[in-house]
């Protein structure tokens, strides 16, 4: 029987299962959508944990069936997902209430709190990163400020795909990447951090193991089996947080790899062979799901968003196909138009959860396809400011890797390689973080002995796009022009 890799992604719009073979070919591929996430306040955002898992069984049970395969089928299971987010549970396993997913806003005062505790150079000596209110670790400290009676009942601490790993084998483990985004890992040694527990007074039994990515954290259990149609005892590896998991599934395994992934957030992801920390904690430093490697990215918040945002404010029912043939009508720089995607604050360079989206000289002869292309344009250049940053830093750029949606348009593809001013490549099998997570699955079951022979066997570019010389002598001016928008826009005041 031929050995089948099965990977589970838990995003913020729905779950991803993806079923491969030894040789990385996909068998099987299924998306269960999610409950819209709630936003009960400006800039919170929420989902149900055990939507989660609903969604879960149903992609799972999908995916196998098109793959006309059965669960018993399945040698070895990989998970990924949303990082940072925040599920709590009690005594019993019970969810107490809605997570606390990555893109919330809420928790300033806690990341002010957390800084002045630790002390915003040794914050960073000890965990790699900066306190941002998308981490985990202030989601913790709002709790228990604003809601103490559920804090009080709290007894488990789990990050998104963790849960669902709870779910399917019963057992309390993360991976060494995702835990990187909680504010409580020490990175460099890739190991909980004793002295954050000791800052923020939580105990370690709160918290669940932790594992090297391609480690089996767990085997289904009974009930895992029979809710999600899996065999009882599979083996499910620890696998990694959807940046690093996809990353591993676009072959990022390397120094010098870099990928530019713009799904609802963008982010540019390199590969590194030590930790490289960012003194400002304008990029985060995070393990890869590679053991002994590291990771350095950059983060723009509102990158797909920013066109989903127009598509349903603006878009008179147009499909995102449609707008990119508009788009595609209107001469690169979009005749003057420039877009500010920070519609959800923005992480990479400004470390802002106040910053506000604009869209920056408007005439009478702009048209909405000139907007819309000064959105894809406005994105890409967000995504430039990481690799800005990795210049001074010097982290090597050998070549880019184009995933998420933004990959799967051919105009957003020549934009963001006349942007970044380099050639950028497709991979063949583009299923983001599943693929990476049942790839893991595979080094977990021996199929290969590491991740990078993983890579090498089941990673190929399947396209390569080489940049407009004339745009990107454009690009280089239009993009001096946009790093202005940022510090003009600082001088506004948004507040009521």
């Amino acid at each position: 029987m031929a050995t089948k890799l099965l990977g589970i992604d838990v995003g913020t719009g729905g779950t991803r299962a993806v079923l491969l073979d030894e040789a990385g070919r996909v068998w099987g591929a299924a998306t269960a959508e999610h409950v819209p996430m709630a936003s009960p306040e400006l800039g919170w955002a929420e989902q149900d944990p055990r939507d989660w898992w609903r969604a879960t069984c149903v992609a799972v049970a999908e995916c196998l069936t098109e793959a006309g395969a059965t669960g018993a089928e399945v040698s070895a299971v990989g998970l990924s997902g949303q990082m940072h987010g925040l599920v709590l549970l009690d005594a019993a396993g019970e969810v107490l209430r809605p997570a606390l997913i990555w893109c919330d806003q809420r928790t300033e005062e806690e990341c002010r709190a957390i800084t002045a505790r630790v002390g915003a150079k040794r914050l960073i000596e000890l965990t790699a990163n900066p306190a941002l209110t998308g981490f985990t670790l202030p989601k913790i400290w709002w709790v228990r400020a604003h809601e103490p009676e559920i804090w009080s009942r709290v007894r488990s601490i789990m990050l998104p795909k963790d849960y669902v790993r709870f779910k399917l084998t019963g057992t309390r483990a993360t991976d060494v990447a995702d835990a990187s985004g909680t504010l409580l890992f020490d990175v460099v040694n890739r190991r909980w951090s004793v002295e954050m527990l000791k800052a923020s007074d939580l105990k370690a039994e709160i918290l669940p193991e932790v594992f090297e990515s391609p480690e089996t954290s767990g085997r289904m259990s009974k009930e895992g089996a029979e809710a999600s149609g899996l065999r009882e005892g599979t083996p499910v590896v620890a696998g990694a947080g959807d940046q690093a998991a996809g990353a591993v599934g676009m072959g990022i395994v390397e120094p010098g790899n870099v990928s530019a992934t713009i799904g609802t957030s963008g982010v540019v992801f390199a590969a590194t062979s030590s930790p490289v920390v960012e003194p400002k904690g304008r990029i985060h430093t995070f393990c890869h799901a590679i053991p002994g490697r590291w990771h350095v990215m950059g983060v723009t918040q509102g990158a797909g968003l920013s066109l989903r945002w127009f598509r349903d404010q603006f878009g008179g029912g147009a499909s995102y196909d449609g707008l990119m043939k508009e788009a595609a009508k209107v001469p690169a720089s979009a005749d003057g138009l420039l877009w500010a995607p920070y519609l959800m604050g923005e992480r990479t360079p400004h470390l802002d959860p106040n910053a506000r989206g604009a869209l920056v000289g408007l005439t009478a002869q702009h048209t909405r396809a000139h907007v819309i292309r000064a959105i894809l344009e406005g994105v890409a250049f967000s995504l430039r400011d990481t690799l800005t940053i990795f210049r001074e830093l010097s982290v090597p750029v050998k070549s880019i890797r184009l995933g998420g949606g933004g990959a799967r348009s051919s105009l957003w593809q020549q934009i963001q390689s006349d942007i970044y001013g380099m050639t950028v490549d497709l991979v063949a099998a583009e299923e983001g973080a599943a693929y990476g997570a049942a790839l893991l699955a595979g080094v977990g079951a021996g199929v290969w002995r590491s991740v990078e022979a993983a890579c090498g066997t089941a990673v190929h570019v399947a396209k390569r796009v080489e940049p407009i010389r004339k745009n990107v002598e454009l690009m280089n001016r239009r993009y001096e022009e946009y790093r202005k928008l940022y510090p003009a826009l600082r001088t506004i005041g948004y507040k009521n």
